[in-house]
């Protein structure tokens, strides 16, 4: 009895598809080529074999020390927004101590919350304040390509430091015959405290700026109710407060600027 095998390979069709076979094998091959070669490309490299990324290797290698560089920075920018932080909070429960024992400053009884008799919003606000004026007297140096070369040590700044308490000490302990004495002696001890640690232009300008919104801002919450100050002469306020504020702005930013020295430059977006 035949096949069915035998039936088939005698079939006249038999050799028709004997002779399309052939090309069907050959259009196969360019296809399995190129199969084999995007599984090759999934595959891990092994150590030493050749690098089949088609991005070119310094591409990626300049990724890596941006990404690299941009996480340093940002954890250098937070480390000196702590350090200016809690700066600003010393100074401030140090200093408004020294205005509350000469009887400057009053704040109301349901507001004195804190171990130095301060109002508890005001270190949280100067620590903001010194944060935001640290940080921002370097970067206006970057901006005029005018770096601050003056006396840059930390004994400098700890001297500056020192005379800016000293300064706000005089104005609680002094006693002038009128405060216009008392705010011009004040003006020429915080311009020759610029002068002997600043000597900038930019610092100069800074300091006045401050000097001018923090003003504004201190009248703002004196005329609000928020607390008051005794026998005030200029508005709501002493004449000789914008003088603090200058030497503040000019004593936190000589911190801010010794906090930046070394701190990797702000990388650039391509």
């Amino acid at each position: 009895m035949p096949r069915l095998h035998d039936h088939f390979w005698s079939c006249p069709c038999a050799g028709a598809a004997r002779y399309l076979s052939p090309p069907r094998v050959r259009a196969a091959g360019p296809a399995a080529q190129v199969g084999g070669m995007i599984t090759a490309s999934r595959r891990p490299s092994a150590p030493g074999a050749p690098d089949t990324d088609p991005a070119p290797r310094s591409q990626r290698a300049g990724h890596g020390v941006h990404g690299g560089r941009a996480g340093s920075w940002h954890h250098h920018l937070v480390q000196r927004s702590l350090v200016l932080f809690s700066v600003g909070v010393v100074l401030a429960l140090v200093l408004n101590l020294l205005q509350i024992q000469r009887n400057v400053t009053l704040f109301p009884d349901e507001v004195i919350a804190t171990i130095f008799s301060s109002a508890w919003w005001v270190p949280p606000c100067c620590g903001t304040a010194a944060a935001v004026v640290g940080l921002l007297y370097p970067c206006i140096d970057s901006h005029l390509g005018e770096p601050h070369k003056f006396k840059r040590e930390w004994a400098s700044v700890m001297r500056c430091i020192a005379v800016f308490v000293g300064i706000n000490h005089a104005s609680a302990k002094l006693d002038f015959a009128n405060n216009i004495q008392l705010s011009l002696t004040l003006a020429a001890l915080s311009l020759g405290l610029w002068w002997t640690f600043d000597r900038s232009r930019s610092g100069l300008g800074l300091g006045i700026t401050i000097a001018f919104l923090a003003t504004l801002i201190t009248q703002f919450l004196v005329y609000n109710g928020v607390y008051q100050y005794t026998s005030p002469d200029f508005l709501y306020i002493r004449s000789w407060l914008p003088c603090i504020f200058f030497s503040g702005g000019v004593t936190v930013g000589n911190i801010g600027r010794q906090l930046a020295m070394g701190v990797p430059e702000k990388p650039h977006s391509d």
